[in-house]
């Protein structure tokens, strides 16, 4: 009797198991499904945001490889640089070691031609001799004529042609002290 109830009871249970899984077995796998189905979505979303970042971490990666290349050229850069402003600062120190510029003459004195009256004025001034005949680049006022009083002139800036008259010129004016002209 205790066989027949065991297999009773395996069978009652076999068939209670067989019942339970049929019922609610389907509604478990179908849940399964869908749950796996939900994994497969996000993991292929995760996925797509992955090869997102790597793509971005590549630019960034080539982006910074670029800049340290950049970097690393600044400091060469920077000697260079350097190099060219003394050059620039020699070049225009040069360029106006020629210049003179003059205070205190009356805008009238020159008349409508200040080259000429100053290769006039300033051998007189200096007592210099000048062997070529004294010549200027360039000869203009600075500022604004001041037409109301005549003793307070702008003043001249003279560019000489030949350096060796700029340098005569420029020693005699240290050496002999301020110039006087008419009271000026």
């Amino acid at each position: 009797m205790s066989s027949a109830l065991a297999s009773r009871l395996s069978l009652n249970a076999g068939d209670r198991l067989h019942t339970t899984g049929d019922r609610r077995g389907g509604c478990r796998l179908e849940a399964m499904d869908a749950k796996i189905s939900d994994l497969t979505v996000a993991s292929t979303s995760i996925r797509a945001d992955v090869a997102g970042f790597w793509e971005t971490a590549t630019d960034l990666d080539q982006r910074l490889t670029t800049v340290e290349n950049h970097v690393a050229v600044l400091p060469d850069q920077e000697t260079q640089l350097r190099s060219l402003r003394a050059k620039v600062t020699d070049l225009e120190d040069r360029s106006r070691r020629d210049n003179m510029r003059l205070f205190g003459i009356p805008e009238y004195k020159e008349g409508s031609d200040i080259n000429t009256s100053l290769k006039n004025l300033l051998p007189e001034l200096t007592g210099l001799v000048f062997s070529p005949p004294l010549e200027f680049q360039r000869v203009h006022r600075i500022g604004h004529l001041h037409k109301n009083n005549p003793r307070q002139a702008s003043s001249i800036i003279t560019c000489f042609l030949h350096h060796e008259q700029a340098r005569q010129t420029i020693s005699a004016a240290k050496s002999q002290g301020p110039f006087s002209l008419e009271g000026h």
